[in-house]
C-alpha cells in the first residue's frame, strides 16, 4: 500500500441531545449499535482541545460493516453552538445520506419516530429517489432509494 493513499473512513461524527433517541432512529433505519460508553479524561481533551471532558457516545454501524456513525452526548463541557437548523446552504457538515430499499417504507417507520420530511421525495433522473428528513433533535439526513443499475459513484 502507497504511503499516502487512505485506507478507508471509520466513522463520521454527531453530537446529540438524546443518545437514547438517536440510537433508537439510526436502528430503526437499518444500522446496529456497535458499543457504547463514556469517554473521559485528560487524554480525550487532548484530542478534542476541549480540555476536561466527559462525553458519552454510542457507535452505530452500516449493515455492510464499512462505515460508522459516532454519535455523541456531551456531558461536560456543554454544547455552545447549534447548528442543526442551518439551511442545506450553509458552510461547514451538512447531513449523511443513506441508501435505502424502500423510501415509502423508510419514511413511514421514521415518521413514528417524529423524524420530518423536509422538502419532497423527489426523482433524479432513472437513477434515485431521494429526500431530506429531520431526524432526532433536528438532524438533517438524506435518503436515497436506487432505482437504476448505476450506483452513486457513476453519476
Amino acid at each position: 500500500m502507497t504511503k499516502n493513499k487512505l485506507p478507508q473512513m471509520h466513522n463520521v461524527g454527531i453530537v446529540v441531545e438524546s443518545l437514547d433517541e438517536a440510537i433508537s432512529f439510526f436502528a430503526e433505519l437499518g444500522l446496529k449499535l456497535e458499543g457504547r460508553s463514556t469517554v473521559e479524561g485528560e487524554w480525550a481533551g487532548r484530542v478534542t482541545g476541549l480540555g476536561h471532558q466527559s462525553v458519552e457516545i454510542a457507535m452505530m454501524v452500516t449493515p455492510d460493516g464499512h462505515s460508522r456513525l459516532e454519535l455523541s452526548r456531551f456531558l461536560t463541557p456543554s454544547t455552545i453552538a447549534d447548528h442543526r437548523k442551518a439551511p442545506v446552504n450553509a458552510l461547514g457538515y451538512l447531513r449523511v445520506m443513506f441508501t435505502v430499499n424502500d423510501i415509502d417504507d423508510t419514511l413511514k417507520r421514521l415518521y413514528k419516530l417524529e423524524a420530518e420530511l423536509v422538502g419532497e421525495v423527489v426523482r433524479y433522473e432513472d437513477l434515485y429517489r431521494l429526500c431530506y428528513i429531520r431526524g432526532p433533535g433536528g438532524l438533517l439526513i438524506g435518503l436515497a432509494e436506487q432505482l437504476g443499475n448505476r450506483s452513486a459513484t457513476d453519476i
